[in-house]
Order: structure tokens, then C-alpha cells, then sequence
């Protein structure tokens, strides 16, 4: 499958340029969209869910034009929005039940079967009969997963699924989506590095509603080879390096300041070079101008 939107941009009625002149080519497999909160994310993936028009592009999976077959594509699509609702004194089993009829699957014996399946893939079927009300974020966002993943979708977006998940629930749903993702595109956006490091081996940047780069994880890291550089200084001396070099991003550390810089070279003996992570090629693009 390949996903392939073209030139898409969408202007809100109140003036927001929510995004400008979008390209991007996603095929099978986890692809991460990685930006801060307001940089176009979600209303990128509403308009692939057809959930809002774009002001203008287009939007193909393989030869379905999703924009103008709506229909055709929500048959094909699993979908767990940032927020997601739900019934509070509904069992997980009748909610995924009530999500499966909608889904098509009308015949009982195979709506369990289908169900019961993708409650042991989530590890929720010990648990189906309590309420989601009662479920941790954590299992929420599993029930999510399963919700998105009835009709055997070949489209599966997750909108920011780790917010706020403790560290042991995140890794039981880095586990969850790696696996889900083998064989299908799965849309992971977020604003946590971490995520994208973990599931991703192809990716997009955005902000400001707009694609900064795209293309390979590893990509992205060998155009920062050589050029991320760290000193720790006083929180002080902080202004003045900002001002005299491209700080990319600053951490406390026991009361002084650690920052990365990029710069072509070795900017002085006070910066030792560091081999550079995702996270100096996400702030590298949200926190430096681009000529």
C-alpha cells in the first residue's frame, strides 16, 4: 500500500494556515510524524480520516482517492484519535461489539471471534468484562488499538498515543504498535522523540504546518553527523550562547545547563562533540531557523 498526499494545505475560516503545501509518500509499516503541539499534526490526520476537507491537494491510497471516496476509505481505515471517547459504564466486550457491528461485522459468531482475537492481541481479555471507566490510560489506549484495528483496516492513524502513559504501559504500547505495523501503515504521530526512536524507521518533521524534513530515521541523523556539540555552562551564560551560537536545545543538570549547538565545526575549546540523536534532529528543526 502507499499513501501519497500531494500539495495539501488547509486554511481555517478564522485565517489559521493550519497547513501549507503538505508532500509527503508513506507506504506499509510505522511512520513517524513527529512535532510540537500545534504544528499540524492533527489536522493532518483528521483530513487523511476524513474527518474535514482540505482547502486544497490531494490525498491517494494506491489508486482510492481518499478525499472524494470517503466512503471507500473509512472501510479501510482504523483510527484513535488524541481523544478518544468513550462509555465509562460499558464493558470493553459490549463497547467492541458496538464497534464491530458499526464496523460491518454483523454476523455474531464471527463479530466473537473477531473480537475475543483482538482483545487477547491487546492483552485486555482477562479484563473485557469491567468497565473502561475503571481501565488505567493505558489499557484505554489498547482498547483504542482494538477498536482501530476491526474490519482488518490497511490504514491504522494513532494520534499522540503515549501523552501522559507511564513508562511500563508506554513500552506495553511501543510492543503493541511494532507489532500491528508489519504488515499495513500505521500513522504514529506525536511529539515525543522517544516514540518515533523506538517504532519508526521512516519519518516526517513538522511545525507550523509544515513538512521540515521526511525521509529515513537514519537519514536524519547522518545530516547532523559531526555538527551537534555540548558544553555545560551557568544558567547565566545562557543568553549569551544563545546569541552566539545555534542552540538546538538546553537540560538542567544538577543546577548548571547542558546545551546542544549545531554548527559545522568545533565552535571552541569549551564544546565537546556528541554523537547526535533524535532528539538534536527534532530540535534542530523546530528551534533553528532554515535559510
Amino acid at each position: 500500500m502507499l499513501l501519497k498526499i500531494s500539495n495539501l494545505s488547509k486554511l481555517y475560516s478564522d485565517g489559521t494556515k493550519a497547513l501549507t503545501d503538505v508532500n509527503l509518500e508513506i507506504s506499509n509499516g510505522m511512520f513517524g510524524l513527529l512535532g510540537p503541539n500545534g504544528a499540524g499534526k492533527s489536522s493532518l490526520m483528521r483530513t487523511i480520516a476524513t474527518l474535514q476537507e482540505p482547502s486544497s491537494g490531494t490525498i491517494h491510497l494506491d489508486e482510492l482517492d481518499v478525499i472524494n471516496q470517503k466512503d471507500e476509505m473509512r472501510k479501510v481505515l482504523g483510527y484513535l484519535p488524541q481523544d478518544f471517547g468513550f462509555y465509562p459504564k460499558v464493558s470493553a466486550e459490549d463497547m467492541l461489539h458496538h464497534f464491530a457491528i458499526l464496523k460491518g461485522i454483523s454476523n455474531k459468531k464471527e463479530r466473537k471471534e473477531v473480537c475475543d482475537a483482538l482483545l487477547n492481541q491487546t492483552n485486555l481479555y482477562e479484563v473485557k468484562h469491567r468497565y473502561i471507566g475503571d481501565y488505567s490510560g493505558g489499557m484505554r489506549q489498547r482498547f483504542g488499538i482494538a477498536q482501530a484495528l476491526l474490519g482488518n483496516p490497511k490504514v491504522v492513524i494513532v494520534d499522540e498515543p503515549t501523552a501522559g502513559l507511564d513508562p511500563q504501559e508506554r513500552n506495553r504500547f511501543h510492543n503493541l504498535l511494532s507489532e500491528v505495523g508489519e504488515n499495513i501503515v500505521v500513522i504514529l504521530s506525536t511529539h515525543i522523540v522517544e516514540d518515533v526512536r523506538n517504532l519508526c524507521n521512516n519519518m516526517a518533521v513538522m511545525n507550523l504546518g509544515q513538512v521540515l524534513f521526511k525521509g529515513k530515521t537514519s537519514e536524519a541523523l547522518d545530516l547532523l553527523r559531526g555538527k551537534i556539540f555540548s558544553a555545560t555552562i551557568a544558567k547565566e551564560e545562557l543568553n549569551d550562547y544563545r546569541q552566539q551560537h545555534k542552540v538546538i536545545s538546553t537540560k538542567v543538570s544538577e543546577g548548571k545547563i547542558i546545551v546542544h549547538v549545531m554548527h559545522d565545526s568545533l565552535p571552541d575549546n569549551k564544546f565537546t562533540p556528541v554523537e547526535a540523536d533524535l532528539e538534536d534532529v527534532y530540535f534542530s528543526y523546530i528551534n533553528v531557523p532554515k535559510n
